[in-house]
């Protein structure tokens, strides 16, 4: 059976520390524990709703359908405040400007999340998709080169921006996308992902640029 669980960088309350309900004194927590704890709840349910096709597109390969977290409107709610949490792991100063989204699942949630950050949406796309001028990346694909692309001026110079995709497998799509945003003079502050395939070392190509999942999968 597929093996998915938390990413590493979730932080689990513990109900004997001082942060995680009320201390000796009666405080409560701190927000940034609060927080951390709702995220760790909501990851909880989130994996739950994920499902599972073995052999799917090909024998040998374990499929995990985010389909299903769109499909119920509790846990769309849940994933859209479980990624607004995750930034918060990029740091205070880093609230972005810009959530560039990966053609085509990050289209699915990118816009929306960008809403609740305060933030505009651009998308990445495929060479031949988007009118007037563009930017161009390349990116190496199992059976050959592809290209994506970035409409011109749609990054402004120092604006802050988040890249944002359903999955982090080999990196190479999510490295053109940063490409781009560095052709239009954005500053790179992120990537993130719902989730990770770990074994592939995708973030090995990202260049040490800041990268958060929500979930991750060892197979």
């Amino acid at each position: 059976m597929l093996a998915a669980t938390l990413a590493s960088s979730t932080v689990i309350s513990d109900p004997n520390s001082a942060t995680s309900s009320s201390d000796a004194s009666g405080r409560q927590p701190s927000a940034a524990a609060a927080g951390a704890a709702e995220l760790a709840r909501t990851k909880i349910t989130l994996l739950g709703a994920l499902k599972h096709f073995p052999d799917f597109p090909i024998p040998g390969i374990k499929f995990i359908d985010i389909l299903p977290l769109f499909q119920d409107v509790t846990t769309h709610a849940a994933l859209l405040r479980a990624l607004e949490l995750q930034v918060l792991e990029f740091g205070s100063d880093a609230k972005p400007d810009v959530i560039v989204g990966l053609d085509a699942r990050g289209f699915l949630f990118g816009p929306s999340l960008a809403l609740r950050l305060n933030a505009s949406f651009v998308p990445v796309r495929k060479k031949g998709k988007m009118p007037g001028p563009c930017v161009t990346a390349a990116y190496e694909k199992e059976y050959g080169t592809d290209y994506f692309q970035m409409q011109e001026g749609a990054v402004k110079p120092g604006q802050k921006v988040l890249v944002v995709d359903d999955i982090i497998a080999t990196g190479g799509s999510a490295a053109a996308a940063g490409s781009l945003v560095k052709q239009l003079g954005g500053e790179l502050i992120g990537y993130l992902f719902i989730l990770e395939i770990p074994v592939l070392n995708g973030r090995s190509k990202l260049e040490g640029v800041p990268t958060v999942t929500l979930l991750e999968t060892n197979e």
